[in-house]
């Protein structure tokens, strides 16, 4: 059972779920220009309730069929941020790909390299996963140091390897191993 984990100064990182598609757009509307260059570009509904309501239930989805595990990062009734591993992948490779914001207000406290690293623990214990990898814009220096910091090590570049801001980016390419078990 995945649990919610304190951070620091009343943050908490906890699974996300249905009721929180309200608290998520007003997230999204209050950082839409902060996460702008770092996501892809938008269609006008993803900052409606139903819009938000529509993919959170997608997101819960997934995590009902072993694909995705979203986590909020949440201060009282605020999210303030968001984490959550896609693509999970059983079999002998175990892996899955992480993705996380941070609220403009919230960033530079440590709150995403603890939340990662919390991630990352319960990637491994909880869901018995073997690697998370995660990739950044080549000029994301302040999410690469957050990998970095998390135990993850860069592996590689991808030329055009996602689009972000309406164009095809290159990305650093990052992985942890989180442990040497058996696949089973």
């Amino acid at each position: 059972m995945i649990a919610e984990v304190p951070l620091t100064d009343g943050v908490v990182l906890r699974p996300a779920a249905e009721r929180d598609a309200e608290a998520l757009l007003h997230a999204y509307v209050r950082n839409s220009e902060h996460l702008r260059r770092w996501e892809p570009r938008r269609p006008a509904e993803f900052f409606t309730l139903p819009g938000q309501v529509y993919r959170l239930k997608d997101l819960l989805a997934q995590q009902a069929q072993g694909r995705a595990m979203p986590w909020l990062l949440v201060h009282g009734n605020r999210v303030v941020g968001r984490m959550t591993l896609n693509t999970i992948v059983r079999g002998p490779w175990l892996s899955a790909d992480l993705g996380y914001w941070i609220d403009a207000g919230y960033a530079g406290r440590g709150l995403t390299t603890r939340a990662v690293l919390a991630v990352c623990r319960m990637a491994d214990q909880d869901l018995g996963l073997h690697r998370i990898a995660a990739g950044t814009l080549v000029d994301n220096v302040a999410s690469q140091s957050v990998l970095r910091k998390a135990g993850f090590e860069l592996y590689g570049t991808a030329p055009r390897y996602l689009e972000i801001d309406g164009c095809w980016q290159d990305h650093r390419l990052f992985q942890r191993i989180l442990n040497d078990r058996p696949a089973l």
